[in-house]
């Protein structure tokens, strides 16, 4: 059964545009142009992958809102912003939502085919039997990496695809300093330096959330991030 990508997107024919191109690749496409018809429809069913712009007709943030109901409702689900806005503070600032990713709607429709296959096969990783499943256990840290499920202390830590393979990437080698490039190519994002900056940020606040002793992400300066090794 093909995925099926919700695309929220107020201008109907860049809407079309972006169903064209995926349903000629396979993909089940559905179009909503406002917050209210996507809410609705995500009530009753979940998509597979959905793909928001930021400002939906009058509503200059309605993206951002959504993203947050979607999160909130399903932590695992693949959520990106494709939109026009470019800043750095509305980049930061869906990141913080829970986005996995951000597009700018100058990106190739080569370059998002190429993420959204990247985001699908870490959901189909997630759904793997259980005795292919790939632990790995660091400190107090659990990650069930087939099924993307993180725990600290035994409580659970629900993070997006993005966040999960950072804190993968540090927790796999411990003491090693990972730089932000390092973690961009882990995380298969395409990002700067300050959105990086923004997720370690967010993941540092989930594990603080469980355990408000919690130390294991250090900040070198001009070099990156590493798992402390203490």
């Amino acid at each position: 059964m093909p995925h099926h990508i919700a695309i929220v997107e107020d201008e109907a024919a860049i809407a079309a545009n972006y169903r064209d191109a995926l349903q000629r690749r396979g993909f089940r496409v559905s179009l909503f142009h406002d917050q209210t018809s996507a809410s609705d429809a995500f009530r009753q069913q979940l998509p597979d992958l959905a793909i928001i712009d930021i400002g939906l007709g009058d509503d200059i943030e309605g993206g951002f809102e959504l993203c947050r109901d979607l999160r909130s409702r399903c932590p695992e689900l693949p959520i990106v912003f494709l939109t026009a806005r470019d800043s750095e503070l509305d980049m930061i600032s869906g990141l913080r939502l829970g986005a996995d990713d951000y597009w700018t709607k100058d990106i190739s429709q080569d370059h998002m085919l190429a993420r959204i296959a990247a985001l699908f096969r870490r959901m189909k990783a997630l759904r793997a039997p259980e005795q292919q499943e790939d632990i790995l256990k660091q400190d107090a840290l659990t990650l069930n990496v087939e099924r993307m499920s993180a725990t600290w202390h035994n409580d659970t830590i629900e993070m997006t695809l993005t966040e999960f393979r950072i804190v993968r990437a540090l927790a796999k080698r411990p003491g090693q300093i990972k730089s932000r490039q390092q973690l961009m190519d882990a995380a298969q994002v395409v990002q700067d330096d300050n959105t990086i900056t923004s997720h370690i940020k967010r993941i540092r606040r989930k594990f603080l959330d469980v355990d408000a002793t919690f130390d294991k992400i250090d900040a070198i300066y001009g070099a990156g991030y590493r798992w402390s090794g203490k």
